[in-house]
């Protein structure tokens, strides 16, 4: 089985730039003979972007990335760190990450600066990765079940339960668009679609929520609260 779509794939989850249009596009084509369920979802991600051809306006390419930033990054629905996804904090993470930048070294994938289970890192592993036995094994028992919960991080309820969250710790809601906000979702579905067909996944209608991101998310800013509020205060001079 040849892997080289992964390596395409993993385009789509880097912080978008001004041609990441076309990278939608070239994923799009790539998938659209052999994985039609993954290239509908692709085609429903690329209906949300408005681009001129391959490139993006900049207004646009700014709203893209600021619902990328908060699907993925500061005060995110969830993080494209597969292992944190799994395992959280627990030493299991940590695992994971050692054998995994052994694994990237051995592959000669750069990591850059992002760490070892980063999903582009990953998804660029799998497209050069030797041992199919290997990569059977990682799909389905950290990318796949890592995904799905990332997905599910996507629904309504849980959108509203962490709404409810911020708005607890910050008093206001970051702006979003019912329609957009969630457009992110597309693309990992895609991905999905992919490894259920590639290793014979079977499709999971409720994926295990532990660790729950979102308990996750209020320990943090339960800190960073109490940290706030142990700060001294600053003198004016």
């Amino acid at each position: 089985m040849t892997s080289d779509h992964y390596e395409r794939l993993a385009s789509l989850f880097e912080y978008p730039q001004r041609d990441y249009p076309a990278h939608v596009r070239r994923a799009h084509a790539l998938l659209e003979n052999r994985y039609p369920v993954a290239a509908a979802q692709l085609e429903a991600f690329a209906n949300h972007l408005l681009c001129e051809g391959d490139l993006f306006a900049v207004d646009e390419l700014n709203a893209l990335q600021e619902i990328f930033t908060r699907s993925f990054d500061v005060q995110s629905i969830t993080t494209l760190g597969v292992g944190y996804v799994m395992f959280g904090d627990d030493y299991k993470r940590g695992e994971l990450l050692v054998n995994l930048n052994r694994e990237h070294r051995e592959a000669g994938v750069d990591c850059g600066s992002e760490l070892a289970d980063h999903l582009p890192n990953v998804l660029r592993l799998m497209a050069k990765w030797k041992d199919q036995e290997l990569v059977a094994e990682f799909a389905q028992e950290i990318l796949h079940p890592a995904l799905e919960r990332m997905i599910s991080e996507f629904g309504t309820e849980r959108m509203t339960q962490r709404d409810e969250l911020y708005k607890k710790h910050y008093k206001t809601l970051i702006a979003s668009s019912a329609e957009r906000g969630t457009i992110f979702r597309e693309p990992l579905k895609a991905l999905v679609a992919v490894l259920e067909q590639d290793f014979g996944l079977p499709k999971s209608d409720s994926p295990r929520q532990k660790p729950d991101f979102l308990q996750s998310i209020g320990r943090e800013l339960e800190i960073e609260s109490s940290e706030r509020q142990a700060a001294p205060a600053r003198s004016i001079p």
